[in-house]
C-alpha cells in the first residue's frame, strides 16, 4: 500500500512538472510572437494623439492599454505611478485606450475633453476613484462618472460638446484599430520600449522597466 502510494504520488509530481513546464514554454512562446507581432506593427504602439504622462523625451516608454471601467487598470495605477516616481526623467507612460467594457468609450472621451482643458490627471484619479460606483458592466452608471469628473474641475458644458465631437470618435476608433492589430484582447497590457511583459504582473512590469533603464544608461 505505502508503494502503491509512493508510486501515485511519484506520477502525480512528474505529471505537475511536466505542466508546469509545458505552462512555461507556452507563455514564452506567447510573449516572443507578441513581441515580433508588435515590432512589425510598431507605429500601432504609439500614436501622435496618445496621451503621454511624463517626460516626452524619456528613453524608456511604458505603453498601457488601458479601460478606464477596468478594475486591473486601477489596482495597477499606482504601480505604474511608483515607476514613474522611481525614474521621474527616465520613464514616460503612454496611454492607448480598449474600451471593452459598455460605456468606457464615452468615459475615453470625458477623459481626453479634460485634457484638453488641463485636467487629465484630475479626473482620470477621480473616475478611478468613484469607479467602484459608476463602472458595473452590465449596467454601468455614467452618470456617477460625469460627477467625479465634475469634482476634479472639469467645465462639461466644454465636455459634453467634446464628447459630441467628431475628432474624439475619430481618436477612439484609431486606438481601437490598432489594439485589434496588435492583438490586444485584455486590459491592462503594457508594452515597454516595445517589448510585452514575459507574463502579466507588477514584479514583471518593474523588472522589464528596470532592464530598459539599465539599457538606456549605458
Amino acid at each position: 500500500m505505502i508503494h502503491r502510494k509512493y508510486i501515485i504520488a511519484l506520477v502525480l509530481g512528474v505529471a505537475l512538472a511536466a505542466f508546469a513546464v509545458g505552462a512555461s514554454l507556452y507563455q514564452s512562446h506567447v510573449t516572443s510572437n507578441q513581441e515580433q507581432h508588435a515590432a512589425g506593427q510598431s507605429e500601432r504602439l504609439v500614436r501622435m494623439h496618445s496621451p503621454v504622462i511624463g517626460p516626452r523625451e524619456a528613453p524608456v516608454t511604458i505603453v498601457e492599454f488601458f479601460d478606464p471601467a477596468c478594475e486591473t487598470c486601477r489596482a495597477f495605477y499606482p504601480v505604474v505611478k511608483d515607476l514613474m516616481k522611481q525614474y521621474p526623467t527616465r520613464v514616460r507612460l503612454v496611454i492607448r485606450y480598449a474600451p471593452f467594457h459598455q460605456g468606457s468609450g464615452e468615459v475615453v472621451k470625458l477623459l481626453e475633453s479634460a485634457r484638453r482643458q488641463d485636467k487629465y490627471l484630475l479626473v482620470l484619479e477621480s473616475l478611478l476613484a468613484a469607479q467602484p460606483q459608476w463602472a458595473d458592466h452590465g449596467n454601468p452608471n455614467l452618470a456617477l462618472a460625469y460627477s467625479a469628473a465634475e469634482q476634479a474641475g472639469l467645465d462639461m458644458a466644454r465636455a459634453r460638446a467634446d464628447i459630441a465631437s467628431p475628432t474624439l470618435e475619430a481618436m477612439l476608433q484609431q486606438d481601437v484599430q490598432d489594439l485589434t492589430a496588435l492583438k490586444v484582447d485584455k486590459t491592462p497590457t503594457f508594452f515597454v520600449n516595445g517589448r510585452p511583459l514575459p507574463s502579466f504582473g507588477a514584479k514583471q512590469l518593474a523588472e522589464l522597466v528596470a532592464q530598459e533603464v539599465s539599457k538606456a544608461g549605458k
